[in-house]
């Protein structure tokens, strides 16, 4: 591309947040680094990892990049956020520490966004990858399926509030640019933490502005122990709290939206069910007391869930045998 072509692109901020995970970075960057789209800036915001990545981002001699390190752990959204308001481009986009971008990623997706000043985020569908970068064919096709892509017309959608909140199928925080100005960063609750990708994508839906759709996989998510979406299959309960919470103040926040009542019912049903997974990690990590009043409230608003109601029965059941019920659930 010559020089010109390239001053005319306009710029793009890629969000790089991460934390004690060098060898991924290292793929991250440089598939950043990469990209066939040159106008762009790479912003790396190192949450305080106990490795300084410092000098292996200098290792890539681009000028590009920008590296930010705070002096202590901000915790995970703060680290986020603070890589979208050091943003000078007129769109950014996310990418974690340990997934990767195809070359052609934002050369794909910048344009309809230039096309039509009406789109607030263009977004593609992903690959899913495991721990060594290798793809995972069956799970990539799961993938596709469970957030609806599969059915997905290609363009603009809008309002786009059901493929946004309800189907989930806009991957904000690896597969999509965003147009930068419109989004207030500081209205982001700390109360949001790891569903920050889902708040971003309702502040986006709420916007009035559309969403265009590009049916292809531009990136690679990598799906391991450490990400959020494996939670559910981990033995790390506190994590399992805090995802826990952090649904549940998305979906109360979702629920209370006048704009959103068509999908109340939705909502609903999936603060209930937070509330139950948070009671249940509670009871995993033996604060009985601080369990039953979730499993209650799950149970005063939906009166009969056979997995709310077992988890609260065995919140009296004698602690020995409840903690051999409890483990072998997991």
């Amino acid at each position: 591309m010559s020089l010109s072509q390239e001053s005319q692109q306009p710029l793009v901020s890629v969000i790089i947040p991460t934390y004690n995970r060098p060898e991924y970075l290292n793929q991250a960057i440089a598939s950043a680094v990469k990209q066939t789209y040159q106008n762009i800036e790479i912003i790396v915001s190192d949450n305080c990892s106990p490795e300084n990545p410092q000098a292996l981002v200098a290792s890539f001699g681009d000028s590009r990049i920008r590296f930010w390190r705070h002096q202590q752990n901000v915790g995970m959204i703060a680290n986020q956020q603070h890589g979208f308001k050091m943003a000078r481009g007129k769109y950014v986009a996310s990418l974690h520490d340990d997934d990767i971008w195809n070359e052609d990623f934002l050369a794909k997706l910048v344009p309809p966004l230039e096309a039509n000043s009406e789109l607030i985020l263009a977004f593609s569908d992903q690959y899913i990858i495991d721990a060594n970068s290798i793809i995972n064919n069956t799970g990539t096709e799961e993938n596709t399926r469970a957030y609806k892509r599969d059915k997905l017309t290609k363009g603009i959608h809008q309002p786009f509030y059901k493929i946004g909140l309800v189907d989930k199928s806009i991957p904000t925080a690896a597969s999509c640019v965003i147009r930068n100005n419109i989004i207030d960063w500081d209205s982001m609750p700390s109360e949001v933490g790891g569903m920050w990708d889902l708040y971003l994508t309702y502040l986006c839906c709420i916007s009035g502005y559309g969403a265009y759709y590009y049916p292809e996989r531009l990136t690679r998510y990598r799906a391991h122990e450490q990400t959020d979406t494996m939670l559910s299959g981990s033995r790390d309960m506190q994590a399992k709290i805090r995802k826990a919470k952090s649904e549940m103040f998305c979906y109360q926040v979702f629920m209370e939206d006048a704009r959103l009542q068509q999908f109340k019912t939705y909502f609903q049903q999936k603060w209930l069910e937070a509330n139950t997974t948070l009671g249940i990690g509670l009871l995993r990590s033996e604060q009985i007391a601080a369990a039953r009043p979730y499993f209650w409230q799950a149970l005063n608003q939906q009166k009969f869930d056979v997995r709310t109601i077992a988890a609260l029965s065995l919140s009296f059941t004698p602690r020995f045998f409840a903690g051999k019920l409890i483990e072998s659930s997991k």
